[in-house]
């Protein structure tokens, strides 16, 4: 229940600032003046905000939504050995990354994961769950972690949400577009907006964005190839294979909330057209990538 309240106070915020924007921006329609065509400049600015915004914003919450999705707890002082090892095997990668020492968080779940968030280089979060802890050798974990670092390193997570800014902007614009098509065309609607408008805009959302999602996917899968190979150089690479194979042996399916799921180390399997909309390849492939590279 408090995740549940969490998502939709944080959504209910990023609206309101998102709503706040737009007037400030001068956009209180999409219409012109005279009501009867599209103020395409209006319509660029507001699909823009939308967005851009949203996938910003979460950007820039990351690391704070993360710890309280999952209840992370950021070690601070280590209270044991392995939190010791943890600390000091991300601070030995993160400088062979050439990055700021992220904060090292561990998480109560009993699959094999990790995950890497955070709006920058130097601004990041590594969490491993308790599962990975439990289930994995140093050397393997060590090769998570590499992983995860090599995410870090790489940029991918404001590089999605760049991605996700683009997709979402396309998607809000053309799917206005098409509901004022209908509505002029169809419906001959000469001023303003009908109800056809917004029937046929959030269904030609709903579609645009399932279409955009693969786009999305797309990417978050090519991203796990290069954190497998930067895992490796790393940790080793065939440190890198063990750990995925033990990902592979696994029987758990990873249980990170959907915000976090395409910055786990382990993704959901899915099979046809399914797999158009996984975030990570199968492991196989990752594995065999691995073993065919130089």
């Amino acid at each position: 229940m408090k995740r549940v309240l969490l998502f939709l106070a944080t959504n209910i915020a990023v609206l309101l600032i998102l709503s706040i924007t737009l007037r400030l921006l001068g956009v209180e329609s999409i219409l012109d003046r005279q009501g009867t065509g599209l103020n395409i400049q209006a319509l660029l600015i507001f699909a823009g905000v939308i967005g851009f915004g949203g996938s910003l914003i979460s950007l820039m919450i990351s690391k704070w939504t993360a710890k309280r999705m999952t209840g992370a707890r950021v070690i601070d002082q280590p209270k044991n050995a392995t939190e010791q090892w943890l600390l000091q095997t991300v601070q030995v990668q993160a400088n062979m990354a050439n990055i700021g020492m992220p904060e090292v968080a561990i998480y109560d779940s009993p699959d094999v994961n990790a995950f890497a968030t955070g709006p920058g280089r130097n601004n990041a979060l590594v969490a491993v769950s308790t599962g990975l802890l439990n289930k994995m050798s140093r050397e393997e974990a060590e090769a998570v972690l590499g992983h995860e670092i090599s995410h870090v390193a790489n940029g991918d997570m404001v590089t999605l949400a760049l991605i996700q800014g683009v997709v979402n902007t396309f998607v809000i614009f053309l799917s206005r577009i098409i509901g004022h098509m209908v509505d002029r065309v169809v419906f001959k609607v000469e001023r303003g907006h009908g109800p056809a408008f917004w029937i046929t805009a959030i269904v030609a959302e709903l579609v645009l964005g399932i279409l955009a999602s693969i786009i999305v996917m797309w990417f978050s899968r090519q991203r796990e190839f290069r954190a497998d190979r930067g895992g490796a150089q790393l940790a080793g690479r065939s440190k890198m294979i063990a750990a995925l194979k033990r990902l592979q042996a696994s029987v758990e399916q990873p249980h990170l909330p959907d915000q976090m799921a395409a910055f786990g180390i382990s993704g959901t399997r899915g099979m046809g057209i399914k797999r158009l909309f996984m975030s990570h390849p199968p492991l196989s492939e990752r594995i065999s990538a691995l073993e065919k590279s130089d």
